[in-house]
């Protein structure tokens, strides 16, 4: 008998077995308690979620592409819409940063209202950017995409997160959420903010979780609230579901004065 010969393999171990189709709940299972290990681990208590386009630059970036495309006769018109843009990056950047200044003032034994994004580039990367900047932990919840979606470098590494399901993504995007700031964005933007305000409106949240929707220009000409209002599809006190800022100031204001009030003495959260 030969003794070298390998034994049978571990299920959990078994590769094609755990890419199954009948291994799908394991797989949804670790993407649940793998991140609640690590937040553990660190003493997150809660967060203050950015969502916004991966798409956007920083300031510099998007001022570089545009004299190249003037010297070079590229696109200036799409180069010139970008430089616009990139003023979402750069307030994103400061928000988060101011955040994480304002949060490490409070409570020593657990980390309150950490910076959390999706972790990719544009408005997440800034945010996280600016949480480090800070010298504050962040988190960003990344996902496995073919276009756009890489890890950015700003993400505490502890923190860094690679998730299959958008559906546990979006489960830990809201489970610690004390806070979420929605920048301009494109679909995926847009599905995350009407889920959050989908779970509000049903009062399938069981805390307050202040919704600022930044961006006047932007979300004034994408969304028209009002014709749903209009319409009879939602009610007129819908729209007190969300703050509307177009500052820094405004949002930071907001944030910190929602979470005084209705967070400050309550650790953790839940749906």
């Amino acid at each position: 008998m030969d003794d070298t010969a390998p034994g049978p393999v571990l299920a959990y171990q078994d590769k094609k077995f755990m890419s199954s189709a009948d291994a799908r709940p394991l797989r949804i299972l670790a993407e649940y308690l793998e991140p609640m290990e690590r937040f553990e681990d660190l003493r997150v208590s809660d967060t203050i979620v950015v969502m916004g386009s991966a798409r956007f630059l920083p300031r510099n970036v998007a001022e570089e592409r545009l004299a190249v495309a003037r010297r070079d006769g590229g696109d200036v018109a799409r180069a010139e819409a970008t430089l616009r843009m990139s003023r979402y990056y750069e307030e994103a950047r400061l928000l988060a940063k101011r955040l994480t200044d304002w949060s490490k003032g409070l409570e020593r034994a657990r980390k309150r209202f950490v910076v959390c994004t999706g972790g990719g580039p544009g408005i997440m990367e800034a945010a996280n950017r600016g949480a480090s900047e800070a010298r504050g932990i962040n988190i960003g919840l990344n996902i496995a995409l073919p276009l756009e979606q890489h890890e950015n470098p700003y993400i505490t590494r502890e923190l860094a997160f690679q998730f299959h399901y958008f559906f546990m993504r979006k489960f830990w995007f809201v489970y610690l959420a004390k806070a979420i700031v929605i920048f301009p964005g494109g679909f995926g933007t847009l599905d995350e903010f009407f889920e959050i305000l989908t779970l509000d409106q049903t009062q399938k949240l069981k805390k307050q979780i202040p919704i600022v929707l930044y961006g006047t220009e932007y979300w004034d000409k994408v969304i028209d609230f009002q014709a749903l209002v209009d319409f009879g599809t939602i009610d007129e006190k819908d729209l007190t579901l969300f703050h509307r800022v177009d500052s820094v100031d405004d949002a930071f204001e907001v944030i910190t004065r929602e979470l005084a009030e209705k967070s400050l003495q309550h650790p953790g959260g839940t749906l």
